[in-house]
Parts: C-alpha cells; structure tokens; sequence
C-alpha cells in the first residue's frame, strides 16, 4: 500500500481490515472514517504523559484513558500531534478512566482522517497486540511467498533466451489483468498481448483509456509514481514500478488490472519483475549499441555516395533487414539546437538515444524494412514511400506520434522530408533535399517545423543563399519601412499589400477579401507606391517585393 503524502510503498494492514478482527468484534469507530486506508505496521500501548516522543509511524496506539484522565482538555492538541506523526489509529477503551471523549477532538479527528476507535470493554490489549501482529506477519510472508514466486518464474523466462514480450506474458499470468514494459516517456515496448499493442487500452473504460493514454497511443508515465495509482474509474487498478539499472533509467512495468484492487504483493512482483527486465533491456542494448554503431557508419557512406557498388549496396543493406530496392523517401528529423532536456523527466539517458529509439518504434510500424539511424542530433529514415498516401502526410501522422503530447520529457525537432527517389543512388541527394527542407521548414515555422522539399517552392532557393545578412539587407532596401516596423497601420499596409500580390493586383477582389471600399483600397494602394515605388507597373519591382516579403517570413537570418 501507498501513502499519499510521501508515496513510499508502505507493507502492513489497513486499519479497516483491523477493525474486522475477531479481537476487535464489537469495537466502534468514533472518528476519523477518512483514514481507514491507513496502515498498521506496529502496535503501541500509551498509558504514561509523555508517550508522544515514543510514537513511530503506521503505529496502532492504544489506551485505557489514563494517561489523559487529568488534561480532557488537551486531547484535541494530541490529535494533531498524533497526525503530524503519521500514527495510523488510536484504540481506546472508555469507562474507567474516561466517559467520553471531547466533541472537538473527535471533530479534530475527523478533519485530519485520524482513526479513533473504541475498544471493546470484554478485550485484552495482549489479544490484540497477538491478533494483529501475527495478522501482519501472516500477510508479510503471503507477499514475500508469491515475490518469491515469481521471481523464480522471471528468471527461468530470462534463462530460457525469453524477451521482454515473455516476461509481460508470465506477468500477465501471475498477476491477471495487462501488463506492459515501455520506455520511460510511456512508449510501448512490450505488452502481454503481442498480437495487439493496444488491448490494454481497450480493455478500460473510454474515460479511464483517455487517463492511461494519450492521442498517439502513449503510456502517460507522468501521471504515476511507483507503486498503485488512483483512478476516477475504480473497478480498474493500475501499478508502475520504474526499470532502473544503476543510475540509467530503462523505462516502466505497467499492470492495468479490471475488477479488482492492487495490493502490495503486486507491487512486489512488479518490483521482481521490473529488475528481471533491466537485464534484458541492458543486454539488447549492448547488443544494439554495437549494431547501432556499425549501421550508422554504413548509413554515413551510403548517404554520402560511398557505399561502393550499387548492387553490392543492395544486398548489405538487405542483411541488416533495411530494403532500398524500391521507391524510397529519405526523413531527417534534428533536435531543435540549444534546447536544454526537461528537468521533470526521469530518463537519465542522452535525448538523441530516447529520440532515435522513438522514432525507430515510430517508423518500423508502418515499414518494418525501414533504416532508422540515430546521431547526435538528427535521426536519419530511409522508408518506403507509399502509393496510398503523400509522403508528407505519412510523416505528420509519424511526428504527431513521436511527439506525443509533450509528456514524458521530450524535446521539440524540426523534420524535413525529401522527394521520392527509385534508384538507391539517388539517396545522398535526398538526404541533402530532407536537411534543407527542414532547415527551412524551421526558418518558416520556428522549432518543430515540418516541412517537404518538394513544397519548399521559392525558399529552396533562397536557403541556397550562404549569406543571411546579404538577405537581410535586400529584404529591408526593398520593403522599406515595411520590413522591421510592427505598429498597427504598419501592419495593416504590409497585409494589404500580401494580399494585393496574391490576387496579382485584383482590386476587386482585394477589397472583398480585406472588406475594404473600393476606394480605400486605392488610397491605400496609392500610399504603399509611395512607400515602395510604382510596383503596380513595374513588373520587376513586383517581383524583388514578393521576394523580400518571403525572405521577412524567413526565421533566423
């Protein structure tokens, strides 16, 4: 069980389960029924003034009265003392000592969810101290028992070759219910059902599925810390317990459980559990790192033209299951430059791993013969193109999904596509489309631009251009005051204008998109020739000022 104010794992028994002991048939709960949840771990006796110092945590504290017989006065202090200790209950036996306990303390207990419970007059305090202990001690051992278990059961999967789809499908045995490893920003990694990733979401509730998942089908790990989570849908449980390997943080094991509450055994099992996958997941990735490393430098000479002989090249790629014998688009994904990770995410490991990981789970469900290599800044796809859908429409779908929304610590990236190439010597050229396209598509739309080469029109060139400043300086001898001032009639006059050259100097037709009179569109028009030259006659003009409006549109110059 957990507790709420400090979320650590606490093992015991919950006062409710206290109260349906046969020592305590009979007992009365005066106060405090918010607190029911609370966990006995220990048992105390209080019959001396000054037990306060004496208390410990998750303690059951019981009392004839007598110690408090002198100050009634004082029992709505002690309240809050007791509760600032985080003292599970108090059991109290009335009649000798005490009548009845103050109205206000048993108000004061039942604003800070303290348990007050009258004990039986007929019970001993060493029958309950018995019961409940060995109550305590019996549920330990269940929970150590069935660990036990299971641990025993994950190692033999793990020692008879099993991945992580095992270890979620003997999970799902011992413990019922779905269980799932992902990363540590929520994406899948296994699930105990391999033919569906997404049984576990459809196994909840519509309203629970929205609080589990989000749109791109993402895991919400930031919405649960380790342990049994609470949800508005109570007939399904939900537990998270971190993989954590030394000071790297591999990911989560998640249980989503219908019908029934999550105990802490479960927890225990996970926590078993969740060990038994930080050793497959560190083996896959020495093994992947080694691979990754050997791949990437592959991916640099075929992207540079140095991959040796077409045919050759081929077959390579086919023995590390990437197929470019076919029509191909390349996708080129960077992290936005200077931006630092986010300081709530507890994944440890560099951002260009977690990008280059989520982007692999990304592109391989679409094209399982897809190349997807990771570098320092950038991910590199070489994927099939789709004769169903548009290249730039396949990769917005992936992008939405890559990015989630914006749980789990991820970083915002700009992407650019290329064209669709049919020979495999082709791709260093569109590798370099896909790096400008998402250069531009940055310079246009700021970070986490998307942008196809083949849409770029005019900025392709003008990316072209090595000397920002050069561009700068066109850009505002040609616009004039229109290229830096932001007031309002500033503004308006550049709109006009745009709007103005759209319609290839349609007044009518202007004046009816700005919802303009005729004749303030020509006084308008009359103050901008003023401003920029007679460019309603003078093709040329037209032409610098078009393309000093795109170069304004351009970021980063």
């Amino acid at each position: 069980m957990r507790t709420a104010s400090t979320g650590t794992l606490v093992r015991g028994v919950p006062v409710r389960d206290v109260l349906s002991l046969s020592s305590l048939s009979g007992a009365e709960l005066m106060a405090g029924e918010r607190g029911l949840d609370r966990v006995v771990q220990r048992l105390n006796v209080m019959e001396v003034p000054d037990i306060l110092p004496w208390t410990k945590p998750h303690e059951l504290l019981l009392t004839t009265g007598y110690p408090l017989r002198e100050t009634p006065q004082s029992l709505c202090d002690l309240v809050t003392a007791l509760e600032s200790r985080r003292l599970a209950a108090v059991g109290i036996k009335l009649g000798r000592y005490l009548d009845e306990l103050p109205a206000d303390m048993l108000a004061a207990a039942d604003r800070v969810g303290l348990p007050i419970i009258r004990l039986p007059d007929d019970v001993a305090f060493d029958d309950i101290l018995n019961q409940v202990l060995t109550d305590i001690l019996n549920r330990q051992a269940a929970v150590l028992a069935r660990s036990e278990e299971a641990h025993r059961a994950l190692v033999s999967v793990v020692l008879a070759g099993g991945a992580l789809e095992a270890i979620t499908d003997e999970l799902s045995r011992l413990l019922g219910g779905t269980v799932m490893v992902t990363t540590p920003d929520g994406r899948l990694l296994a699930s105990s059902d391999s033919r569906n990733e997404d049984e576990a979401a459809r196994q909840a509730a519509p309203a629970t599925r929205r609080a589990l998942f989000d749109a791109s089908g993402r895991f919400r790990v930031e919405r649960f810390k380790h342990g049994a989570g609470a949800l508005e849908d109570p007939g399904t449980g939900v537990a998270l317990v971190p993989i954590l390997a030394g000071a790297l943080d591999h990911g989560r094991v998640v249980l989503i459980s219908a019908g029934r509450t999550l105990d802490e055994s479960d927890i225990q099992v996970l926590e078993r559990a969740a060990a038994t996958a930080a050793l497959v997941i560190t083996k896959d990735l020495a093994v992947a790192a080694v691979e990754s490393k050997y791949q990437g430098d592959f991916m640099r000479d075929l992207l540079a033209g140095r991959a040796g002989d077409p045919a050759h090249t081929v077959r390579h790629c086919a023995s590390l299951g990437w197929a470019i014998d076919r029509p191909l688009i390349v996708v080129v994904a960077q992290l936005e430059p200077g931006e630092s990770p986010d300081p709530d995410s507890d994944d440890l490991r560099p951002a260009h791993e977690r990008f280059a990981t989520a982007w692999g789970m990304v592109v391989r469900e679409r094209d399982a013969r897809a190349a997807v290599v990771g570098y320092s800044q950038e991910v590199v796809v070489v994927m099939g193109a789709s004769q169903r859908t548009a290249p730039g429409e396949t990769v917005r779908q992936m992008v939405t999904q890559v990015s989630g929304d914006g749980g789990g610590g991820r970083r915002s990236f700009s992407t650019g596509v290329s064209r669709v190439v049919t020979d495999p010597a082709l791709l260093p050229e569109a590798y370099e489309q896909a790096r400008r396209a998402a250069k531009v598509g940055r310079q246009m739309h700021g970070p986490g631009g998307i942008a196809d080469f083949d849409s770029l029109g005019v900025y392709r060139l003008l990316s072209l251009v090595p000397d920002s400043a050069e561009l700068t300086s066109f850009m505002r001898e040609t616009l004039g005051e229109l290229a830096s001032r932001e007031d309002e009639e500033t503004t308006d006059l550049r709109t006009t204008l745009e709007v103005l050259l759209d319609t290839n100097l349609n007044v009518a037709e202007t004046a009816r998109i700005l919802h303009f009179h005729y004749n303030t569109l020509r006084y308008r028009i009359g103050k901008l020739e003023r401003l920029l030259g007679a460019f309603t006659t003078d093709s040329h003009l037209r032409l610098n000022i078009m393309l000093a409006l795109q170069v304004r549109r351009m970021r980063g110059l």
